[in-house]
């Protein structure tokens, strides 16, 4: 089960067209939001360790995105 909140990911499936929304939809595409996000938060880590800081900043998140 994500962390991610399936009302918001409902959401993001309505406003790309779609009138209704089963709870296996949401789960799954939840699911692999969280995955994605826990990679670049991973490689945020890192980018942020080679610059000597502690703090993730909203740069670092940038270029872990490019990055992967």
């Amino acid at each position: 089960m994500s962390e991610i909140p399936k009302a918001p990911v409902a959401r993001i499936i309505k406003e790309s067209g779609a009138e209704r929304v089963s709870d296996d939809a949401k789960e799954e595409l939840a699911a692999y939001l969280e995955e994605v996000a826990r990679e670049v938060a991973a490689e945020a880590n890192r980018v942020a360790k080679v610059a000597k800081r502690k703090t993730v900043k909203a740069d670092d998140i940038k270029l872990a995105i490019k990055n992967l």
